[in-house]
């Protein structure tokens, strides 16, 4: 194949709770593969499962000790997927931009200080907004070099619950939104006849940069989310066949969801409602 003719290189990224990771958390992997792969224009040549860290503070949140460590047995076997815990162990919740960031900078640098310093800047408190877009520049500088013309775009890959997230009040920075879509890009499973293509109409922010949103439709329907598998064990109910084997066998090892951990953080805001709300727009 000519050098005109080559693939852009994907990374696909998974940002979430993972609490715990189940096969649909998977399926979405595999969906985006075949889709990316069947435009002949893309290839996909990794997947990255970041999950959040506790001081997210979702409600029933175990220990990212334990879904890093369930996450790590899930994807063991694959050749192309694998779980990243740079964003679980920060002892500060991280917006989704700056993971996204801290991943583009690490596909351009090698030096993960470098990564951490150009990509996500977390000192500083009072002037971070202003900083940020600064620090972003030099990406863009060393992108126009001849030496990384290949750099593989990192996408977002979630589902449609989470591209609808976007219009709860206070849970996203509109800019942050903004960036994620424009310079990254989305890749939002969803089920046929999903009402997702209304909702990238109704957001100005999303109907803008809409060719740099992959729909991807699930024909194969799947409804198992971890909500359901937590409460199925709260109940004593089997997760076999809904979960890795080796997810189920580390649950019950651990005997980690319970109606104690359910009410884990209950009563706190969530994590980016205090931020976004605090007035301190960091």
């Amino acid at each position: 194949m000519e050098d005109s003719e080559k693939k852009i290189e994907v990374v696909l990224l998974a940002c979430g709770s993972f609490n715990p990771i189940t096969n649909m958390h998977l399926r979405l992997f595999e969906l985006a593969k075949d889709y990316f792969n069947e435009t002949g224009k893309y290839k996909v040549i990794k997947g990255i499962i970041s999950p959040v860290g506790d001081a997210y503070k979702k409600k029933g949140l175990i220990s990212a000790d334990h879904r890093v460590a369930m996450a790590k047995l899930a994807t063991k076997n694959s050749d192309w997927l694998e779980v990243d815990d740079w964003e679980s162990s920060q002892s500060e919740w991280l917006e989704t931009l700056k993971v996204l960031r801290y991943h583009h900078q690490k596909l351009l640098s090698p030096d993960p200080t470098n990564s951490l310093q150009n990509a996500v800047p977390l000192a500083k408190p009072g002037r971070k907004r202003k900083q940020e877009p600064n620090r972003h520049d030099p990406v863009k500088k060393k992108n126009q070099g001849p030496d990384i013309k290949s750099v593989p775009q990192v996408k977002l890959l979630c589902g449609s619950d989470i591209l609808e997230s976007f219009g709860i009040p206070d849970l996203w920075k509109l800019e942050d939104i903004a960036e994620i879509v424009e310079k990254y890009g989305l890749v939002c499973i969803s089920r046929a006849g999903n009402s997702v293509q209304k909702f990238i109409y109704e957001s100005d922010i999303l109907w803008r940069h809409k060719n740099n949103i992959h729909l991807v439709e699930e024909w194969i329907t799947n409804d198992i989310s971890s909500t359901k598998i937590r409460r199925a064990l709260r109940r004593g109910q089997s997760i076999r066949y809904l979960v890795p084997d080796v997810v189920e066998a580390y649950i019950e090892k651990h005997n980690l969801y319970s109606s104690e951990s359910e009410d884990r953080n209950a009563g706190v805001v969530l994590a980016p409602l205090q931020k976004n709300t605090s007035g301190s727009k960091n």
